[in-house]
């Protein structure tokens, strides 16, 4: 499955680009080194100039490929939750107890990913990582209607349709699949970060798992009892 997960093209909608970096070694080297310096600096003190110093390219030459800084987030925010949702498809394929797969889904969403696994040439436990810092930031602006009709969101909102899915197998009646499942994503994005930086916000255990512990047990419960 690994083999699998590491050899996958992702395609992310065009209005996320100007000129997709994955057909050029230069494009290629944006996203490694964009991805390693957001994770390390933050998307805050994140520039072009300071990438175009990194992968000794002029900083005119990153804006060929990207319009701004936020247009190259919801680039990248888009290319993990492609990942996911291929992982998402592997990962409950030929299982047919529906709770086996949300649970499945669910361990994907809060576990930690194994660093050997590459996407566009970055180990996808920093996607990861990312994701969880700086995603919110990709739409809490207040430009967000507008990337949503260019389509910046399409990856993630793929990802929650087939895990909705998987919910109304469960409990055909319950009313708030879309609500459960985006609070599920958000809050163990939230509890990583407070594990690593807040532990007195969260009920970090020695257990690894205990983030997918408590959502699962949120899910299950939750749909049982509705």
């Amino acid at each position: 499955m690994e083999t699998l997960l590491a050899n996958i093209k992702i395609n992310v909608n065009e209005s996320l680009y100007l000129i997709d970096p994955s057909t050029s070694k230069l494009g290629q080297k944006i996203i490694v080194m964009s991805v390693q310096m957001i994770d390390t600096i933050g998307f805050e003190k994140f520039t072009f100039k300071k990438l175009g110093i990194e992968i000794d390219s002029p900083e005119a030459s990153i804006y060929r490929y990207f319009k701004n800084k936020h247009q190259l987030l919801n680039y990248l925010v888009s290319l993990y939750w492609g990942w996911m949702e291929y992982a998402l498809v592997l990962q409950t394929a030929n299982i047919d107890s529906a709770q086996t797969r949300l649970s499945n889904a669910i361990a994907l969403i809060t576990s930690k990913i194994e660093d050997n696994i590459l996407l566009e040439g970055v180990p996808i436990s920093q996607f990861h990582h990312l994701v969880i810092s700086e995603s919110l930031k990709s739409y809490m602006t207040k430009e967000v209607e507008k990337a949503n009709e260019d389509g910046a969101y399409i990856k993630y909102k793929q990802f929650v349709a087939r895990i909705t899915e998987i919910i109304n197998e469960i409990n055909p009646a319950y009313k708030y699949p879309h609500m459960l499942l985006t609070t599920i994503i958000e809050g163990a994005h939230l509890q990583a970060f407070f594990a690593e930086h807040l532990p007195r916000l969260t009920n970090k255990l020695e257990s690894v798992d205990y983030i997918k512990d408590f959502y699962t047990h949120l899910a299950i419960q939750t749909l049982r009892n509705n």
